[in-house]
C-alpha cells in the first residue's frame, strides 16, 4: 500500500531494497516516486484488481471467514449482487457484478511504465493455472525484448492481445489506474463468460 515518496523512504530506512507500489497510483505519480528515490520500485502490470484499496479489505473475512489481508481472500467482490436505490434495482438486469473489477492489462503502456523508472514488473496470478502464468509472462517478455531492441517501433500485435484475453480476463481489460482514477469502464458489470 505504499503510495508516495515518503512511504518509499520509510521502507528504505527500514532496510527494504525494493518497494511494491499501490495499484491505485497513476503513471504520473509512479514517475514522481521513481525519480525521487534510489530504491527499486515494483508495480503491478497485469492481472486482478481489488475493489478495495490495495487489497486492504475486511469484506472477505466478514462474509467468508477468510481474510484478504492475510492472503486468503475468498473474493466476495466477484459474486453477483443486486444494487437498489429506494427499493428499485439500479442498472440493467444483466449488471449483477458491481464490485468485480476487470483485470488489468498494460501491455500497451509498457514503454511508459519503463520510462517512468520502474525497476520490476509484477504479474498477479494468485490461484491461476500454470498456463496463465506461462502465457502472460511469455507475451510480456516478448514485448520487453522488442522495446529494448527498437523503442520507436513499439506496438502490440492484435493476436497477442487476444491471447492475453483468452488466457484469463473478467469481461475485458482495463489499464487499471495508470491513466484514470476511477470509472464504470473498470468494472465487469456483466458476466459475459456465462
Amino acid at each position: 500500500t505504499v503510495s508516495n515518496s515518503e512511504g518509499v523512504k520509510l521502507a528504505a530506512e527500514a532496510g527494504m531494497e525494493r518497494v511494491v507500489l499501490a495499484r491505485e497510483l497513476s503513471l504520473e505519480e509512479i514517475n514522481t516516486i521513481c525519480h525521487g528515490t534510489d530504491t527499486e520500485i515494483e508495480v503491478f502490470i497485469h492481472g486482478a484488481l481489488c475493489y478495495s484499496y490495495s487489497g486492504m479489505c475486511l469484506f472477505s473475512s466478514m462474509l467468508g471467514g477468510r481474510s484478504g489481508n492475510r492472503g486468503r481472500c475468498a473474493q466476495p467482490c466477484r459474486l453477483p449482487y443486486k444494487v437498489e436505490c429506494y427499493g428499485k434495482k439500479t442498472g440493467s438486469q444483466k449488471e449483477e457484478y458491481p464490485l468485480s473489477l476487470k483485470d488489468m492489462c498494460t501491455i500497451e503502456l509498457l514503454p511508459e511504465i519503463l520510462n517512468a523508472g520502474v525497476y520490476s514488473l509484477k504479474i498477479e496470478g494468485r490461484m491461476k493455472k500454470p498456463e496463465y502464468a506461462a502465457g502472460v509472462t511469455r507475451i510480456y517478455r516478448k514485448y520487453l525484448d522488442l522495446y529494448e531492441k527498437n523503442p520507436a517501433s513499439y506496438h502490440v500485435e492484435k493476436s497477442d492481445f487476444e491471447e492475453l484475453l483468452e488466457l484469463y480476463q473478467r469481461d475485458g481489460f482495463s489499464q487499471g489506474y495508470y491513466r484514470q482514477h476511477n470509472g464504470r469502464n473498470m468494472v465487469a458489470l456483466e458476466n459475459l463468460k456465462q
